[in-house]
């Protein structure tokens, strides 16, 4: 999984002893079932970068579905559960861009 190499190199990146201490990236599972991730972006690059939301696949709750958007300074994205390297690399696309 190449996402996760790329991901915790963007994090690395972050972390410049203050950072760190107040914001970050969360991933965690959803009972419908799926992943959520939400990133931080406060204080990064990306802070004021526009991200044109994703939006694929079937309902929520239907297995094969990926929602991505920023909202109030963090990245928030959301997939079914064989869709967390695709939702980390519509993030990854995006602040790598």
């Amino acid at each position: 999984m190449q996402e996760l190499a790329r991901i915790q190199s963007w994090y690395a990146s972050q972390c410049d002893g203050d950072w760190e201490h107040s914001y970050g990236l969360r991933i965690e599972t959803l009972d419908n079932p799926g992943w959520h991730i939400t990133i931080d972006l406060h204080d990064t690059e990306l802070a004021a970068r526009s991200f044109e939301p994703v939006v694929r696949g079937a309902e929520i709750g239907e297995g094969d579905w990926v929602h991505c958007k920023v909202e109030s300074g963090q990245f928030v994205g959301s997939g079914g559960t064989g869709n967390l390297a695709e939702v980390l690399a519509v993030f990854l696309s995006w602040a790598e861009a």
